[in-house]
């Protein structure tokens, strides 16, 4: 989200599924399309039929890439330095969009003296804290225009909410989340340079910044010959222009790195320079995997966040509701509004009881005070600070990495609920784990509570789905659940009816958040499941007068409005169910805006003011889109326009204006508080304002751009249970990437039952090069032992010419591995889990892990079993010069001394 959100203002994809069949190109990057996204992928198709270049980089050759007309194979972790070097052509070759740059973007925004770039700093930025691994961002800030927070309606509090985000505690909160859907926060906007030629302007401090990224440099970090890279500049180039877009596809191949927010940064930064974003054909689709992966974030099951990406309050910044809101209040753009969002929200928590004198119920919110994420949270569990856990959807003993860690963690709860659809490895842990066979864990001895509640699927429940183009769908309930399953919304509103039931009567303050909850949705059918309906309804919002809100813009702060999520309001506009419209694609236009419904207000693509010129005239006629009409007086076409319908083109913002009021006719990024897309981030990213090409935690190679190898910020978490490997170790010489299977899913609960998938993929494999293969004596179809600092596992040999040695310009040859990440111990289907080699490094923006490069050694023959395994690990870590990995029983530190080396936290 951060990614997308400091660029433009919202976190979610750009454009919609269907779209992508009018792209003149589209480039499928950090993301197996075909396989993963089969369904979305048919558009490609249908792109590729009318014309349209394919484009897929990966390391691996898959079945999208035997569909494109270009694969380009690539060192993983280096998608900063291939995109940078695509970045610096256009620059240096004046093919960027001139008058898109000019009019929408930041390019024209000066930025503070004090700022100093990472080409100067060798790798790092100006701000950076060596000993919290942090940057204050203050230096990053653009030079305003006039005085700072001005523009707020409380200037002091908006300065010292701004002090206080450079705390390393509010930094380790991960307030960049919330530019999910609002933008950073900035204090004014900007002086600008219309000419682009002041030095300390946006453009030329891109133009400094990535000048070093050339075809010699790519070719030389990432293994891609420059000829190829000048294929892929060309045809990426030619079809982003007046009358030609390009689309970028990405999934977790990106996220799932130390710098994954950079990744898309990197991306965002292109296809703004082309005048990609808000035009038909192109934008950045943000590929979500699952059903409703986009409404996990949109009603969000993160720690430090709220409904519609309005942060967690934090114990150091917010004791009131005004202190919460000061950051925004009154700043130019909608999140300006931060405050009538917020309210309305309390109200659809604690209606009636939330009122202007007691601060809408804000206290009754929790206050986070710092890093509360999933992996924290498994680490705090090991050392005894958790005492139980809800696991719902997840199976962290084989779907996380370091899965062993993960194991240790749930070993020493004290009660733990795992809701899913059968019995997953991380409800049976404690009597099957691997960890049993080593002497690591003792099921005589690990005292958590399992505490089983079958889940019903899919098809046994109503309610909605959010998917990967940001949709709701409403979903009817085709069968009702077998025995005791029960649906996620009946098993959290019985819960929580059954402990207001207990306290009622209490009288310590403590439980009145609870007790004074809206919790009279009604109940329907045998099971008495709450209504769906009735939920969507208070998500949506309600006005003074009781009926549902059709839009956002309706909300007030004076507590006269109410819905649960923001950016969800208008999905009952009219008082109907717009999540369940089914009209026909034939019958509407090729929009389809009556298939569900998009957030916000139903626009399907984001920010498509940006597809007609400043005058509000189409580009081309070739992608006319949304554009103004002088007659009618308001912004029309194919879409919603996202864009307030009324605004003039020409409209300027009068002196003391206010949210979206203070945004021109010409600021297509409503979110943003100048109204443009960000090639510079002055806030929203925590690891730099613009990327920057970093090694993988465990690199095999040096970084050849900076002396700064990693990411300085990258959060790691130290124990004995999650050793590192050293980056450029002859002892781990290999990378290694994980990635999924069309016949499976995630990490196989689903799927290594089922008979006719197993079949299709019966066992753990590794895919590796003829060349790795007789480098370490592999055969095909033998068995391999991968080892790391973490433990290792055996896999069955695939050669393959699919995954190919890369070449580095110096004569660096990298061999890579590849590691589908579906198998575990139970099921039709066994084995070793990939995960349980990985270990836990993570980007600082979001806390998502690095799975996808990682290093290890692979040797033929099967992996040694029971102590002798323990041993065979920590010989490798003697070797490579890294601390010990033994635990003491359950993975508990601090341990007796006679559990062995390394038993201490470390």
């Amino acid at each position: 989200m951060p990614g997308l959100g400091a660029s433009f203002g919202r976190g979610g994809a750009t454009n919609f599924l269907e779209d992508l069949a009018n792209s003149d190109c589209i480039v499928i990057e950090g993301s197996n399309m075909a396989e993963c996204h089969p369904v979305g992928f048919q558009w490609v198709g249908e792109a590729k039929a009318r014309g349209a270049k394919i484009i897929h980089i990966d390391p691996r050759f898959t079945r999208t890439s035997a569909i494109a007309d270009l694969h380009v194979p690539l060192r993983i972790g280096t998608d900063i330095a291939f995109l940078g070097g695509l970045i610096n052509y256009v620059l240096s070759n004046e093919l960027y969009f001139k008058e898109y740059v000019a009019a929408y973007t930041n390019a024209a925004a000066l930025v503070s003296e004090e700022y100093v770039d990472s080409e100067d700093l060798d790798g790092l930025f100006s701000g950076f804290d060596a000993e919290n691994r942090q940057y204050d961002e203050a230096s990053w800030q653009y030079e305003p225009e006039e005085p700072p927070n001005s523009g707020s309606d409380q200037p002091g509090e908006a300065a010292e909410q701004k002090r206080t985000d450079q705390h390393p505690d509010v930094k380790k909160s991960d307030r960049a989340q919330a530019a999910g859907s609002g933008g950073p926060p900035i204090a004014a906007k900007p002086k600008r340079d219309e000419t682009l030629q002041h030095p300390r302007s946006v453009f030329q401090i891109l133009k400094r910044h990535f000048a070093r990224y050339t075809p010699e440099m790519v070719s030389e970090v990432c293994g891609v010959e420059p000829e190829v890279f000048e294929q892929v500049a060309k045809w990426v180039t030619e079809n982003s222009k007046r009358d030609r877009t390009t689309a970028w596809v990405y999934s977790v191949g990106w996220t799932q790195h130390s710098v994954g927010a950079q990744y898309i940064r990197t991306c965002s930064i292109l296809q703004t320079l082309l005048g990609n974003i808000g035009r038909p054909g192109g934008g950045i689709m943000a590929l979500r995997g699952h059903a409703s992966i986009q409404g996990s974030t949109d009603v969000p099951t993160l720690f430090n966040l709220l409904p519609g990406y309005l942060p967690m309050p934090h114990a150091m910044q917010h004791t009131t509701l005004e202190e919460y809101v000061a950051d925004a209040e009154g700043k130019a753009g909608f999140w300006g509004n931060k405050k009538s969002y917020m309210v309305s929200l309390l109200k659809a928590w604690w209606g009636e009881k939330a009122t202007a004198e007691n601060d809408f119920c804000f206290d009754y919110l929790p206050k986070i005070n710092g890093d509360h994420s999933s992996y924290r949270t498994i680490a705090d569990m090991i050392k005894g600070k958790v005492s139980g856990y809800f696991l719902v959807g997840e199976n962290p003993t084989v779907g996380h990495p370091n899965s062993r860690m993960n194991r240790f963690g749930l070993a020493n709860l004290d009660w733990l609920v795992v809701r899913d659809l059968q019995m997953i490895e991380s409800a049976t842990f404690w009597k099957e784990g691997p960890e049993i066979e080593t002497g690591e864990m003792s099921p005589d001895t690990i005292g958590t509570e399992v505490f089983f509640m079958p889940a019903a699927t899919h098809v046994e429940k109503e309610g909605t789905f959010t998917q990967t183009q940001r949709v709701l769908q409403w979903r009817h309930k085709a069968v009702e659940p077998p025995n005791d399953a029960r649906s996620d919304l009946w098993f959290y509103f019985h819960l929580g009816r059954i402990l207001r039931e207990r306290l009622a009567g209490s009288t310590d303050p403590r439980d009145r958040p609870l007790l004074d909850l809206t919790w009279d949705y009604p109940v329907e059918g045998e099971t008495a499941d709450p209504s769906a309906d009735a939920v969507l309804r208070e998500i949506n919002g309600f006005g003074p007068d009781g009926a549902l809100l059709n839009s956002y813009m309706q909300m007030k702060e004076d507590g006269s409005t109410s819905g649960g999520c923001w950016i969800y309001c208008g999905v009952y506009a009219d008082g109907v169910n717009q999540a369940d419209r089914r009209k026909p694609g034939k019958e509407q236009g090729p929009v389809a805006s009556e298939w569900g419904w998009a957030w916000p207000l139903n626009r399907r693509m984001l920010y498509n003011r940006a597809s007609a010129d400043p005058d509000g005239k189409p580009w081309s006629e070739r992608k006319k889109y949304v554009y103004w009409d002088e007659e009618a007086g308001e912004w029309t076409g194919l879409d919603v326009p996202d864009f307030e319908k009324k605004k003039r083109p020409d409209y300027v913002p009068p002196e003391g204006a206010k949210a979206q009021d203070a945004l021109a006719g010409n600021d297509p990024f409503v979110m943003q508080g100048d109204g443009k897309a960000w090639l510079f981030a002055p806030a929203g990213v925590v690891d730099g304002p613009l990327p920057t090409h970093y090694e993988p935690a465990e690199s095999v190679v040096e970084n050849g751009l900076y002396k700064q190898q990693a990411n300085p910020t990258l959060e790691m978490i130290e124990g004995p249970w999650n050793r590192a490997n050293p980056a450029r170790s002859e002892v781990y010489p290999f990378q290694v990437t994980t990635y999924r299977l069309t016949e499976h899913h995630t990490a196989g609960g689903m799927s290594r039952t089922l008979p006719y998938l197993a079949e299709l993929q019966p066992e753990f494999f590794v895919e590796v090069s003829p060349e790795l293969a007789q480098l370490r004596g592999l055969s095909n179809g033998e068995y391999a032992t991968l080892v790391s600092a973490r433990t290792a596992v055996e896999a069955k040999v695939l050669v393959t010419e699919r995954v190919r040695p890369i070449k580095l310009r110096d004569g660096t040859v990298v061999h890579q591995i590849g590691m589908p990440y579906h198998w575990s111990y139970s099921g039709i289907s066994t084995g070793d889990a990939a995960n349980d080699l990985l270990g836990i490094v993570m980007d600082p923006n979001t806390h998502i892990q690095e799975s996808k490069v990682s290093s290890c050694d692979i040797l033929p023959g099967r992996r040694p079993r029971g102590s002798e395994l323990l041993e065979f690990v920590e010989g490798f870590r003697r070797r490579a010069g890294v601390q010990s990995g033994k635990v003491g029983t359950n993975g508990r530190d601090p341990v007796a001394a006679e559990a062995g080396e390394g038993s201490t936290i470390s």
